[in-house]
């Protein structure tokens, strides 16, 4: 019988992404405060077609991102919680086929500052990968 260990190495992984999803999440409530607000705006208007006005779905991502760092941080339904965080995250990677202005200096190896900051959430991907392969 496997125990649980409340300091495992998947449960300290689900816990610093979580917290990292609370911060952002939340920062996002708070007009101007985050750095990626622009860019997520954008994203989602293209991807909603403008159809949705972007003060709903805008709305709806820090509700998305904080509600999935909670559930992060709490162990709660990690399989179901890392599945939400890479459909997040297929979201996240848009912007650099989307807005490749502004995700690269010179494609594809030289980045913006913009473009790092969504590359880097390939660590997010495998971290999420992970906690769905090793949850119960």
């Amino acid at each position: 019988m496997k125990t649980k260990h409340y300091f495992s190495d998947v449960r300290m992984l689900s816990f610093s992404i979580g917290l990292v999803y609370l911060w952002f999440g939340v920062m996002k409530f708070f007009p101007g405060l985050s750095p990626a607000e622009d860019l997520a705006i954008n994203t989602i208007g293209n991807l909603t077609l403008g159809y949705i006005p972007s003060n709903i779905t805008y709305n709806m991502l820090p509700i998305w991102e904080s509600a999935l760092g909670i559930a992060l941080i709490m162990a709660f339904k990690p399989k179901l919680a890392s599945i939400v965080g890479l459909v997040h995250m297929v979201g996240t990677f848009t912007p650099l086929f989307l807005f490749p202005d502004f995700s690269f200096a010179s494609a594809p190896f030289r980045w913006t500052l913009v473009g790092q900051y969504i590359f880097k959430n390939i660590v997010f991907i495998v971290a999420f990968i992970i906690i769905y392969r090793r949850s119960s």
